[in-house]
């Protein structure tokens, strides 16, 4: 089914561009035919005619010219109008090529790739004024941009999905720590409204160094807007300067049936086994402030010093779609106030920085990292089917027992392509082979597998210890050792006892330590006794005495938690781009959608030009065939949004002032309206030469990316 769904939505992307190219060609087709130039070609692809048709001769495999030739001894494409009335034939064939990589419309006297071209006939390409050239030289690119209002307008009618322009989690060492918070939700950027969280990713990532972003935000519990500025970095993995901040996601716990064990075992976990929380159960409030984002759940639990939280939820029937009233299911019980249950909250340790100065992250306990766990698989990932929610991620290509962040770091540094994944899936372990795909030029991003990460708490098992971080309280982010520094545990050592208490998950690690350090000297150093198991063929044990620093102790004692309910188990933040059903405004949104991608689109080029966009992040017909098929998975109204985009990408990259594209034809024609002469034809075909091998460059550059990303070498 998997198989019928994915050749689908390829049939579907490869419609959806045999109509902008169509629809390229007919632009510039029906200009030439308004300016009284004769029209003897009109092709969808290059290369060899594979099916053609023509009045006067009909449809015909291959070229309609033979069986003209053949008739009448002379190609129609030599005769005159009066020759083609008399024989009753059309003066234009309408051609399907063998490679779809483009198209073309065939004039008298007018050849892209030989400027000598001419002809002395009054309908030919030359004899038209200038004026007239011009409208048909551009004509094709206007008949992309209206397509792409076309296309934006049908889709802000019926409404499309994406994630909301609100903040998630943000990274306590990226450029927006202290500037931003879980559930602020951006209004504007740069005087810009903000309309979807992709627009807060492409903003950073299209900032220049030292040149700060402005951002209007609203923040809740304040009636009155914030106005901050945030300068983006360069992302620790990826490269692309980024906030490093996440989405939000939203109050309600998923309804996904592929999470429901993972929800139940959560709710069982806080001690709400009892209680009527379940999928769709909508969280309203903790310790009595109202709250738009599970993000503030953690955050909440991360500064309760080890209290509990009181919430407030709204529960929904299974099957019940959670309104602001709720389901009659809620309305007939009341919202209880529970009390989450806790466990703990891994630190955060700095532990270096990229080239580009941006930190690099992990999150552990004494200096030990829980495995990478999978929350959740995505309903579009190409994943589906072959990682599992609840999968442990033992290996990760060459890199044995990945943290969430190290995962993270591992895929973004193999790129799109196939990755073999060791996982322990029900208590056995399991070779599984992923794919990554590459990221969504809707959303941003980078190479991702399509699922939600999570630390494998219930896994006592570590993957590569940290055994230096930064001192964040040090002016000079002086190196510091942690207690397992020096010690030698390999990952994927099993973690067998803390100071003689076993160890059946990382829940018992702070409480096991708490109850060990409570009483000993505040201003002493102390000692926990581990046991870990080794992941030799031997299995050996070893007793290692781990050093705490009467600072360390202190931390520890005075602690915040995470609660069980993780955030991978909520539901991302919707918000829906539509004119709800007003056409009007659906035009006027359309217009203004595809002024902005415009805009974008030169920003991507100057970007990539200044070298804060690399290189590697052009995709090319393979590339965005495959993104495409994904987007087809996400419903036809985002397929429209996509096409509408690339719409607009084709008609700009058109009218760059390159040879051969209609915009360096167009600066043509402007040089001849100036200077009397068009350029000189050693001119025209040096200048085509270049065209040629720019564009070819590009283009293989692009497609040797998009080959990459599917082979999964970077």
């Amino acid at each position: 089914m998997e198989a019928l769904i994915t050749g689908w939505n390829l049939l579907l992307i490869i419609a959806g561009f045999c109509l902008l190219i169509a629809l390229h060609e007919l632009g510039h087709f029906l200009a030439a035919r308004w300016a009284g130039i004769r029209v003897h070609i009109f092709a969808l692809g290059m290369g060899p005619v594979v099916l053609s048709w023509r009045r006067g001769v009909g449809l015909r495999f291959r070229s309609t010219e033979r069986e003209v030739f053949a008739r009448h001894g002379t190609p129609a494409s030599r005769m005159s109008d009066a020759e083609l009335a008399r024989h009753g034939l059309g003066e234009t064939e309408y051609s399907l090529r063998l490679l779809p990589i483009g198209g073309f419309v065939g004039m008298l006297g007018q050849d892209d790739l030989d400027p000598s071209a001419r002809s002395d006939d009054p309908r030919s390409y030359q004899r038209a004024s200038i004026g007239k050239r011009m409208v048909v030289v551009s004509a094709g690119v206007l008949a992309n941009l209206v397509l792409a209002v076309v296309l934006f307008v049908i889709a802000f009618m019926v409404g499309v999905r994406f994630e909301a322009p609100v903040i998630g989690s943000v990274s306590p060492d990226g450029p927006a720590a202290g500037v931003l918070q879980p559930g602020d939700r951006v209004k504007s950027i740069d005087g810009d409204e903000a309309l979807t969280f992709a627009d807060i990713r492409i903003a950073a990532a299209m900032s220049r160094p030292g040149a700060p972003t402005t951002m209007e935000i609203q923040r809740v519990g304040r009636e009155a807007p914030i106005e901050v500025t945030i300068d983006a970095m360069p992302d620790p993995a990826g490269g692309i300067r980024s906030l490093l901040v996440d989405p939000g996601l939203g109050v309600e716990i998923t309804r996904d049936p592929r999470a429901a064990d993972d929800v139940k075992k959560a709710i069982d976990r806080a001690g709400l086994g009892s209680s009527p929380l379940g999928p769709g159960s909508t969280l309203l409030t903790i310790d009595g402030r109202q709250v738009s984002s599970a993000d503030e759940l953690a955050l909440a639990a991360a500064r309760s010093r080890g209290e509990p939280l009181r919430t407030t939820w709204r529960i929904h029937g299974a099957d019940a779609e959670g309104g602001a009233g709720g389901s009659e299911v809620a309305a007939t019980m009341v919202a209880p106030t529970v009390e989450i249950g806790v466990v703990p909250l891994l630190d955060r340790y700095r532990i270096g920085t990229t080239t580009d100065g941006a930190p690099i992250v992990e999150r552990g306990f004494l200096g030990l990292l829980p495995l990478a766990k999978i929350g959740l698989v995505e309903p579009d990932s190409p994943n589906l089917g072959i990682i599992e929610s609840g999968d442990v991620i033992l290996r990760a290509g060459d890199t044995p027992g990945p943290s969430v962040a190290g995962l993270s770091r591992v895929v973004r540094a193999h790129g799109p392509g196939t990755i073999e994944l060791s996982v322990l899936r029900d208590g056995a372990e399991r070779t599984i082979v992923a794919t990554i795909e590459s990221p969504s030029p809707l959303s941003g991003g980078f190479p991702r597998l399509g699922v939600h990460l999570q630390d494998a708490l219930d896994v006592p098992i570590t993957a590569a210890p940290v055994e230096r971080i930064v001192d964040s309280g040090s002016a000079a982010r002086t190196e510091v050792p942690t207690p397992v520094s020096g010690l030698g545990i390999l990952p994927l050592s099993r973690l067998v006892s803390l100071d003689g208490a076993p160890i059946d998950d990382w829940d018992s690690l702070r409480p096991i330590s708490v109850r060990a350090l409570g009483d000993a000297p505040a201003d002493s150093p102390s000692t926990l006794e581990l046991v870990v198991e080794s992941p030799t063929p031997g299995r050996e044990r070893r007793t290692l005495a781990l050093p705490i620093s009467p600072a360390e102790r202190a931390e520890l004692l005075d602690s915040g938690w995470a609660p069980a309910l993780t955030t991978a188990l909520f539901d991302p933040l919707q918000t829906t781009l539509t004119a709800n059903g007003n056409p009007f405004r659906a035009i006027a949104m359309g217009f203004r959608q595809t002024q902005r991608m415009v805009l974008l689109t030169y920003l991507t080029l100057d970007r990539l030009f200044r070298g804060t966009v690399a290189v590697k992040e052009l995709h090319g017909p393979v590339g965005i065939v495959h993104v495409g098929t994904r987007v087809a998975d996400r419903g036809f109204m985002y397929l429209l949004f996509f096409l509408a985009m690339i719409s607009v990408n084709l008609a700009v990259l058109n009218f760059l002032p390159l040879p051969i594209v209609d915009g360096g034809l167009f600066l043509f024609l402007i040089y001849e309206k100036i200077r009397g002469r068009p350029p000189s034809v050693a001119f025209q075909n040096a200048a085509t030469v270049v065209g040629l091998f720019l564009i070819a460059g590009v283009f293989l550059l692009a497609s040797y990316n998009d080959v990459m990303r599917l082979i999964g070498r970077s």
